[in-house]
């Protein structure tokens, strides 16, 4: 036979081979769930092109379901429910002549899933430490292979029951010991256009620092703010200190230090010294929520300061027209939220945005209650620091009733309170409660007071109606709350005139009226008080819908807020506006057009248009550019407007005018987390997150997180993480660099409140090769397991066809095991030199000779 013929022959024989190969893999692979009888690897059709025969050990690959014994990082499931992602160890299943896998599973990790361990007595942990779960009648465990999942399926009677959303205290992880800081600071400088107006500049720092050590969490919230006009120069305010640990087994939180205790009852106090209150947040989430939104209208380029309990707690800038503040902090407390719109012409707007709860109702047999005991810690330094102590309960009964009540006791004051709430199904929800009070105001006779109060709820599914807040309160007129009756003790002994509240009324709506015909809301606050004409009122409403893209929507406000005891000063806003805004996709990709009128009595109506979108890679970039013109002697006013998220913070820039300044502005936000293995700047971030750890692997994005990537080393911090729930953190695998895998893209945490949890991904870092293996001048077997000396535990690689295998994470030299059997003589090893110069494609092709011992 010439030497073309038997090249001739040698190709043949190879594409017979490879078509031998491929159909079983085709077969097993497109038939993952289908039985085939019988079905084995020949090794006899793997043959070389000089027609010898190796032994191969593929028992393996004999079916879909089997695959090499050993340690996998998996997803598990169960009963189509998502459990956890842990690293399991897989034994081939004893006596069954094949190589299916079957778990390792603890005791202690099958009671963390919820099993009922101790009506099975026969389910023992053998000499491996592993239960075989099928002695649970009808158990089974399936391990599919190529999503990485491990599917347990266990019959509910074998489990504890549990609401929908329930995550096991098991699985609850306290994280990490760090410290943490995050920083918002905002600042504007404005430079006068005219003689009747002068330059001013205004800064405002908030700083949100924190320790984690095991369990516990300190916690502080300090402001600075300062402002030109002002004579007293910059002024620092600590909105609270506080230690703070979850108690898991009485499902509470313990804290010590500044804080405000809870507010379904009473009105929230702020306190000085311990609390331990129930923590709903871990309940399922079918079993609780409500925070409120701010919303305002702003006629120019104005200032927005929000005040609870009189510390300020968010300052920023808006240009004119409707506005939304959805982000505050929260602040560990209650109250009425108190904003302060100051317009650019020096007029201030006055809104009040009711911090109110839902009807008192809890699940039946549900207990939450609160004990607090300490100093009153008022916001003017005046005010003497007395002594109360408070206790709540609440509980749930059956027939949807829940029973509520309470006291508050102190040297000058005591209070009882007493409610009951109904669920009446189709009638919505109800609670109303009385609270009588025994004060003792400083210079006074005790005086005996009650209220009353009664709260509403409701959804209509059939209109698309929503009583979010319904309330009414009335108080006699020798009726003191505990606040108030602290705030007439003064340093000073000057009793300030006291304003007693009276009624308060307060109605947020949201109506639905269909799938294109938008939607309405309403918002109502309106409060008078004893001995004075003085009276609150706020009103709001609007409209929103959108047709083919273009969204518009329609906002009405009034407020009014007398200011004397006669009630004959007052302010009385009404501010009208339309917005419109429509997509320009087809023209600039991620713009849009919008279109603003505003109309305020007093004051003048007001023209705007301008274009805003999004840019850089993923939309980290936002921009706003707006020109105005206003009537009556308003004149011209524009904005231009940017925001920057990036991997180590935040960064807001603008430039505004008017007739009557220029105002440049600017911000600055983000986060600092100092851990054991150093330090990570990184976004701002709530009180719970997670620290991503992917060492070497530097740049990668993390999914769903707008400008969140890891830094040089491969760290950065996920921001708000939801305690006592899983939250999967995964890594965008597009970001990855050419020389960076990751064995696992997704890691599931359940951190508790408070915490820095790890969420660490092993990332093989080096070059990536395909490299075709030979022994003894013969590609070797097919189906061998090549596994990378440097990460015995991360890369375990399967040989194809002709001896090539693809291998991730190789350093410049390095040595690889290849093993086929279980003897001696069915392993060798490969001994590598990486070529100086990297492939275009970022893969390697190679050659490697396979050395027997």
């Amino acid at each position: 036979m010439n030497k073309s013929s038997k090249e001739k022959n040698n190709k043949n024989g190879k594409k017979y081979l490879t078509f031998i190969v491929i159909i079983p893999v085709v077969v097993l692979f497109l038939c993952p769930n289908k039985s085939v009888a019988g079905l084995t690897f020949n090794p006899a059709f793997l043959q070389t092109g000089t027609g010898s025969t190796a032994t191969y050990d593929l028992s393996v690959f004999e079916n879909s379901h089997s695959q090499a014994p050993g340690d996998y990082i998996v997803d598990v499931w169960l009963n189509n429910h998502f459990v956890e992602s842990k690293k399991i160890t897989f034994f081939s299943a004893a006596g069954e002549g094949n190589a299916n896998l079957v778990p390792c599973l603890k005791l202690t990790t099958l009671e963390s899933y919820g099993v009922r361990i101790k009506a099975f007595p026969s389910l023992k942990e053998d000499e491996r430490g592993c239960t075989d779960i099928t002695v649970i009648p009808q158990a089974s465990a399936t391990f599919n292979f190529n999503n990485q999942r491990l599917i347990l399926s266990i019959p509910q009677a074998a489990l504890l029951a549990s609401a929908r959303g329930y995550v096991s205290p098991t699985q609850f992880d306290e994280g990490i010991n760090a410290f943490l800081m995050n920083y918002h600071f905002s600042g504007a400088s404005n430079t006068a256009r005219n003689k009747y107006a002068q330059n001013s500049q205004s800064q405002y720092l908030n700083l949100r620092p924190g320790l984690n050590i095991g369990a516990w969490r300190l916690r502080n919230y300090t402001t600075w703010n300062r402002s030109s006009t002002s004579s007293e120069g910059g002024k620092w305010d600590s909105v609270y200190t506080y230690l703070q640990r979850n108690i898991i087994s009485a499902r509470s939180q313990l804290t010590l230090g500044e804080s405000t205790a809870p507010s379904d009852i009473f009105e929230g106090v702020p306190f000085r010294g311990a609390q331990l209150a129930s923590d709903d947040e871990m309940l399922p989430e079918s079993l609780r929520g409500y925070a409120p939104v701010v919303h305002g209208t702003a006629r120019t380029n104005a200032q927005v300061i929000v005040r609870q309990n009189g510390y300020i707690i968010y300052q920023s800038y808006v240009a004119p027209g409707a506005f939304e503040i959805a982000d505050l902090y929260a602040t560990g407390g209650s109250g009425d939220l108190y904003v302060t719109i100051k317009e650019a012409d020096g007029s201030e707007q006055h809104l009040v945005v009711p911090y109110a709860s839902l009807p008192v109702l809890v699940r039946e047999g549900h207990l939450r209650y609160s004990l607090t005991s300490g100093q009153y810690r008022p916001y003017d330094s005046s005010v003497e620091k007395n002594y109360f102590s408070q206790a709540t309960m609440v509980y749930g009964l059956p027939w949807n009733i829940t029973l509520f009540g309470g006291g508050q006791f102190s040297a000058h004051y005591q209070s009882l309170a007493f409610g009951i709430g109904k669920n009446f199904g189709g009638f919505g929800a109800f609670s109303t409660d009385i609270i009588n009070s025994w004060a003792t105001a400083k210079d006074s006779e005790k005086k005996v007071g009650q209220s009353l109060r009664m709260r509403y709820s409701k959804n209509f599914y059939e209109t698309g109606t929503n009583f979010a807040i319904a309330g009414y309160r009335y108080s006699t007129r020798d009726y003191y709350s505990l606040p108030e009756l602290m705030d007439t003790f003064r340093h000073d002994r000057s009793l300030l005139w006291r304003e007693q509240a009276r009624n308060r009324t307060e109605l947020t709506l949201n109506q639905n009226l269909g799938p294109s015909a938008g939607s309405l809301s309403v918002n109502l606050l309106r409060e008078d008080y004893w001995r004075t004409h003085r009276r609150m009122e706020s009103f709001a409403t609007s409209y929103n819908n959108s047709y083919n893209g273009i969204s518009y929507g329609f906002n009405y406000s009034f407020n009014r807020n007398t200011s004397s005891r006669s009630g004959e000063r007052h302010s009385k806003d009404q501010i009208f506006s339309f917005n419109l805004s429509m997509p320009l996709d087809r023209w600039l990709s991620n713009t849009w057009a919008s279109y603003t009128l505003t109309s305020s009595k007093p004051g003048n109506t007001g023209q705007s248009i301008s274009l805003n979108g999004t840019a850089l890679e993923g939309n980290r970039l936002s921009w706003n550019a707006r020109e105005g013109y206003g009537s009556q002697g308003v004149g011209n006013s524009g904005n231009l407007d940017a925001n920057y998220r990036g991997s180590y913070g935040e960064i807001t820039a603008g430039y505004g005018y008017d007739k009557e300044m220029h105002r440049l502005s600017y911000g600055l936000e983000g986060g600092l987390l100092i851990h054991r293995d150093g330090a990570t700047l990184s976004q701002a971030f709530s009180n719970t997150a997670a620290l991503v750890i992917a060492p070497g692997a530097s740049g990668v994005r993390v999914a769903s997180r707008t400008g969140v990537k890891t830094d040089f080393r491969g760290y950065t911090v996920v921001p708000d993480i939801t305690p006592y729930r899983v939250s999967d953190i995964m890594l965008d695998t597009t970001s990855l660099p050419e020389d960076v895998d990751l064995t696992l893209t997704t890691k599931s945490i359940v951190p508790t409140r408070g915490a820095i949890v790890r969420a660490t991904f092993a990332a093989q870092v080096g070059a990536r090769a395909i490299m075709t293996l030979t022994l003894k001048g013969q590609p070797v077997p097919f189906g061998a397991l090549v596994v990378n000396e440097a990460l015995p535990d991360q890369q375990i690689n399967i040989v194809g066809d002709d001896g090539q295998v693809y291998l991730s994470g190789l350093k410049p030299t390095g040595n690889l095991l290849v093993q086929w059997g279980k003897s001696a003589d069915k392993k060798c090893r490969v001994a590598y030199v990486l070529p100086e110069k990297k492939a275009l494609s970022g893969v390697q092709m190679l050659k490697g000779v396979c050395q027997q011992d």
